[in-house]
This record gives C-alpha cells, structure tokens and sequence, in this order.
C-alpha cells in the first residue's frame, strides 16, 4: 500500500472479543512525501523518504495481514483499514486499595500479588478505578448507563459504557506532536508507543446546566445507575474523558450526540 503523508501517526484499537482491529494510519496532508507501509503478524513498519518507523506489537497480540479490508482515506485522519487478530487480552484488577480518590498527590499503587506497578500518577488512578468499576456494574447489574453525580447531587457527567475489551496502540513519529494530545505527555517519548487495556465510553458534560432535559430522562430511566463521586473527582473525570476525546482520530470522536472517549484500566 502507498500513501502521502508529512507526518506519521499510528492508532490501532483491538478488540478482544471480536478478534478484530482498526487501524488509522497518519494524519496525511496534501502533496505531502510517499509513505510505503508493511503490516506484518507482529509489528508495523512505515517508510519514507525520511526513514523507516517501526512499531512492535505486544505479545498478546497477533495481526492477520491477509484479512486487510476496507481500506479508505479519510480526510484528516488519514488511512483506515480493518483486518483480523488474534489477540488474548486480559485486565489486572486491583483487588484491595484503601487509598481516598480525594488525595492529590501523586501515589505509586502495587499488586498485591505480584508486587508489580500498577498505577503510577493521580490521573491513571482515577481512570483505572472509575473504569473497573463500571465494568464491574455492568456486570453485576447488566447496566451501561452511569450518571457520575457528585456529593452535592448535581450530575457532573451522563456515561454509556460501550466495551471493555478494547486495546489502544499509539505512535508518534515527532514529539512535537505530544503538545497536540496532552494525556500522552506522561507515556510518550519521541519515536515511541503505548499500548493500554481500556473501557470505550459514549458521554455528555452536564456542567453548567448543560444537557438538562437528556439528565432528567437518564435520571427517571430505572436502567441507568447513579455513580456518586467527590466533586473534585466528577470534575477531573470530565477533564480525562475530554482529554481523551481530543486524542483521538477526528473521525472517531463522536457517536450521534454523544463524545468518545478512551479510560485506561
């Protein structure tokens, strides 16, 4: 396959239990340089004129490059390509912490069991327990819709719950582009990626009496679950999802009405 492109982005989201992957490619420009691409079982490789990108995979992931489909340009993302995976992705759960979401300051969090490193900063801890628990109510209680109200009763967000068995893949060619998706400042060297486990979330900010009439509904519907947080939280949530949101491929950032976002486990 050949493509034009100024500068190279990758974004790979995998889904376990469909086997399954999305791949964007680049944020091409017009009369930008060729750019030959390879996709390989275990790894992605990029070539310009400039050099060569390589990403690796991990291992618990496979692609099927025979599967290649529905290869398209979309304008300011770039190309989209679907294929095949063979992918066997699991989530560490932190099964006892007794640490308040209200702390701020930065806290390093350890399995218990095997004493690896679990959560390293404040923003990661709220996302991977925010996250595990709405994959454990949604289970328990076969909801997917949450209000995350805070102690005052106010509704801070509306959330649906889309999948909890997504794998995201990230390169950038240029650190430049860091500055561009602020939530990767953390995990993103130049020339590098990262690969999390993460729910895929549909939600609507309802600060500032945004999107009351869609509040009272979700409010009177017996399916939808109230989430209450610390106030301080519910607003640092709003802050990681949007985050999150302006991350992503123009094209995937929105469903109908609702916002896209990505919480890391």
């Amino acid at each position: 396959m050949a493509a034009s492109a100024a500068e190279t982005r990758v974004f790979l989201e995998v889904r376990g239990q469909l086997q399954s992957a999305l791949l964007i490619l680049g944020e091409p420009k017009e009369g930008g340089m060729p750019m030959n691409i390879s996709i390989m079982p275990s790894s992605l490789q990029m070539k310009t004129p400039e050099g060569c990108t390589e990403i690796q995979l991990p291992a618990e992931v496979r692609l099927v490059p025979s599967s290649c489909r529905g290869l398209q340009f979309v304008v300011g993302d770039g190309l989209h390509l679907r294929l095949q995976t063979q992918a066997k992705l699991g989530t560490k759960l932190i099964s006892m912490f007794n640490q308040s979401s209200q702390t701020q300051e930065c806290c390093t969090f350890y399995c218990q069991s095997c004493g690896e490193v679990i959560i390293k900063d404040r923003s990661w801890f709220v996302q991977s327990v925010i996250a595990q628990c709405l994959v454990q109510l949604s289970s328990a209680r076969s909801t997917f819709r949450f209000t995350i109200q805070g102690q005052d009763d106010k509704v801070y967000i509306l959330l649906w719950l889309l999948n909890s068995d997504s794998l995201v893949i990230e390169s950038l060619r240029n650190s430049k582009y860091i500055k561009k998706f602020p939530l990767l400042e953390n995990t993103f060297k130049a020339d590098s990626s990262s690969a999390w486990s993460a729910v895929k979330v549909l939600y609507q900010p309802c600060i500032k009496s945004r999107n009351e009439k869609l509040v009272s509904l979700w409010e009177s519907d017996i399916s939808v679950h109230p989430l209450t947080l610390p106030s301080a939280t519910c607003l640092e949530l709003l802050l990681i999802l949007s985050k999150s949101n302006a991350n992503l491929p123009s094209s995937l950032r929105r469903v109908n009405s609702f916002q896209v976002a990505f919480l890391k486990m």
